[in-house]
């Protein structure tokens, strides 16, 4: 049974979550990391825990939504538990046929790349920054 994000990468639009000029400038200024050719999909744009509600699954804040290079979704509520080092891994698990996709390095990239150039202006993510920083040792050993 395919999940809501695997139906939501297959909706046709032109709308654009990420814009490929901004993912070029900030994942080498942020990161350190290169990337090659980016994969596409339909993306929520902005899909986080205080997006989220249950108890079935309801998304909320759909203003950002369009194309995002694949896997971003999966990787913003991936990176943004790393906090939490458990809910991490489930979510890692549970989304590994997404996160595991090659293409999706750039989806992490990115949302890495998010973080840090928001640490010094707002508290939640200058908590994140060190386990972002942690995960990017990850990505590179990985792909070396």
């Amino acid at each position: 049974m395919p999940l809501a994000l695997d139906v939501l990468a297959q909706v046709p639009t032109r709308r654009e979550a990420v814009r490929e000029e901004y993912l070029r400038r900030v994942i080498p200024q942020f990161t350190g990391h290169s990337i090659g050719e980016v994969q596409w999909s339909t993306a929520h744009g902005d899909f986080h825990w205080a997006n989220l509600a249950g108890p079935d699954l309801l998304v909320l804040d759909w203003e950002d939504w369009g194309t995002a290079p694949v896997g971003f979704d999966a990787a913003t509520l991936y990176i943004y538990a790393l906090q939490a080092p458990k809910t991490a891994a489930r979510v890692r698990r549970s989304l590994a046929h997404i996160l595991d996709d090659p293409a999706a390095r750039v989806a992490e990239l990115l949302v890495c790349a998010q973080v840090l150039q928001a640490a010094d202006r707002t508290s939640f993510y200058a908590t994140l920054a060190e386990p972002v920083r942690c995960h990017l040792q990850t990505l590179a050993s990985r792909s070396a």
